[in-house]
């Protein structure tokens, strides 16, 4: 039975209007598209950024990606793959046709098969495109782990995926680590360093170097936080009381 797709859920994410550069976030991405059979994971909790940087990244990339926002529902095996070929598709259409197929017929289609399909599909290909699995903290489905790993693992040379998490995926991360085809941005990489920056030259906020130490240690290099913060000082008539003013 064929599976209806959710169109939104291919959407490129939009840069933000007074978005965050991050050039040396920027950088590590393309680095890891420049590896044949590399990958990327993106992980950090919530507010650290992650699609904002994607953003920033597609924007500069100025080559065709296809994106996939996952949620709960993709935990089912045929909609995860549906949506998966229709991301593919939106760069390369005639990826995945007969795994399509396959899951029109009345047979169940062996979980296995798919990525090995994919796989002989993709490895074919003349032009080499990006994969970007977004949320994929919300896949919990351990067969649809499996048949990802084993992608990940035979992953030909045109796919380069970028995995945006907030939690790792149950992987052997270390194995593909210790192989050189993992590249790695993480909680300690997506802390904000780049205050002064961002305060002075988007938002308009001038404050000295020490008051800047101190709002980078508040908020502790969580993105959002520095955001919400930046909003508040803009409205704000004493902005050196702001940054030492404690929590409550």
């Amino acid at each position: 039975m064929p599976v209806p797709t959710l169109s939104t859920k291919l959407y490129l994410p939009n840069p933000q209007i007074n978005g965050i550069c991050r050039p040396r976030l920027t950088d590590k991405l393309l680095s890891g598209l420049a590896k044949p059979g590399a990958w990327v994971l993106l992980s950090g909790p919530a507010g650290f950024g992650k699609t904002t940087l994607l953003a920033e990244f597609i924007d500069q990339y100025r080559q065709p990606v296809a994106w996939l926002s996952l949620d709960a529902a993709d935990n089912d095996t045929a909609r995860f793959w549906t949506h998966f070929i229709k991301a593919c598709q939106s760069v390369q259409p005639e990826i995945g046709e007969s795994v399509l197929a396959l899951f029109r017929s009345p047979q169940p289609v062996p979980d296995e098969s798919i990525p090995t399909i994919l796989i002989n599909e993709m490895t074919g290909q003349e032009r080499n495109f990006v994969l970007v699995l977004d949320d994929y903290h919300a896949i919990q489905n351990q067969a649809i782990h499996n048949a990802v790993s084993f992608l990940l693992d035979q992953v030909p040379d045109r796919l380069h995926l970028i995995i945006s998490t907030r939690v790792d995926p149950p992987w052997p991360l270390a194995r593909f680590r210790s192989q050189g085809r993992l590249v790695e941005i993480r909680t300690a990489d997506l802390r904000f360093t780049e205050a002064e920056d961002f305060l002075k030259g988007t938002m308009g906020i001038h404050l000295s170097s020490q008051e800047v130490a101190s709002l980078e240690s508040r908020t502790e290099g969580w993105v959002a936080g520095l955001q919400l913060a930046a909003l508040s000082m803009r409205g704000c008539s004493d902005i050196p009381a702001f940054v030492t003013l404690p929590y409550r």
